[in-house]
């Protein structure tokens, strides 16, 4: 085998090596940083809902206090200005989706779905949990969740939840007596559930992977166009043209031109070794001539 046969199969093998290990390193990296854009896109959307719901509750309620004692106003709810919020952001990004799941809604549209009433379940069963995430499939792909209870922890939420005589009239008059009742005080009675997508992030990191492994393939190609440049010239070239000097002495043709190589490299030294080891036949085949 040719030395540059030898040395671009060992070539080969280390960018194999090199590529898989890049690779392998370079797709856990993405992954995980797509898992993290998921995640901070979730919790930005949790906590862009709890400021509109603070805002509505502090600033909005007070201002319709008046109103609403000759018609309710859902606008004064916290949890309907956040749903609202959101549906306008929904609007250009569908795929991402924030709810109040509630068991026993006022308002039917925020009644939970089997899934969101398992992890409303999940927060009753076990009152120390904060928060659960989690991943679904959904129409749209997979989606990643964070989910938060909703715990009744003001007695002012009490008046229009608690039984229908206490329930303001114009919130019957409205939504009607059947639902919504029977909460008290620090039961868990739903979860502000976030929704985003992950088929983005990660498709973003499939893309910049792939790139990441093209160009990565390009710069060894390129390397090795260069190294095999550099081994024919510097090392090939100049052994092979040695190597027909060196038969032709072997032969008897001592009047070969001397191989003159202007380097001061191991080719330069084996140059200098051949042309004084040349001129020592010559001279002895003179002097076995006489």
């Amino acid at each position: 085998m040719k030395l540059i046969l030898k040395f671009n199969l060992v070539f080969i093998i280390v960018f194999v090596a090199g590529l898989t290990a890049a690779g392998y390193v370079s797709w856990a990296l993405l992954q995980q940083n797509a898992r993290e854009e998921v995640v901070q896109n979730a919790r930005l959307v949790m906590e862009s809902a709890l400021s509109t719901r603070a805002y509505t509750s502090k600033q909005v309620q007070p201002l319709l206090a008046t109103q609403m004692k000759y018609t309710f106003l859902p606008q004064s709810v916290p949890s309907y200005s956040a749903m609202e919020v959101f549906a306008g952001l929904r609007a250009k990004f569908p795929e991402y989706s924030y709810k109040e799941a509630t068991l026993n809604p006022t308002n039917p549209r925020d009644r939970a779905a089997d899934w969101e009433a398992d992890i409303v379940n999940q927060f009753r069963n076990s009152s120390e949990r904060t928060e659960i995430v989690g991943e679904r499939d959904t129409p749209t792909g997979r989606s990643f969740y964070i989910a938060r209870p909703i715990k009744i922890t003001n007695e002012a939420c009490l008046p229009c939840h608690s039984t229908v005589d206490a329930a303001p009239k114009t919130m019957i008059e409205k939504y009607g007596p059947a639902n919504g009742f029977g909460w008290k005080l620090n039961e868990i009675v739903g979860a502000q559930v976030v929704s985003v997508p992950t088929s983005v992030p990660f498709e973003r990191a499939g893309r910049a992977f792939q790139t990441f492994m093209v160009s990565l393939a390009v710069v060894f190609f390129v390397i090795a166009i260069a190294l095999n440049l550099m081994l024919y010239y510097m090392v090939i070239r100049p052994v092979t043209g040695l190597s027909r000097l060196a038969d032709q002495v072997s032969l008897g043709q001592l009047d070969v031109p001397e191989f003159t190589v202007k380097r001061s490299d191991e080719i330069g030294v084996l140059s200098g070794s051949f042309n004084r080891m040349r001129k020592s036949l010559v001279e002895a085949m003179k002097m076995l001539e006489t």
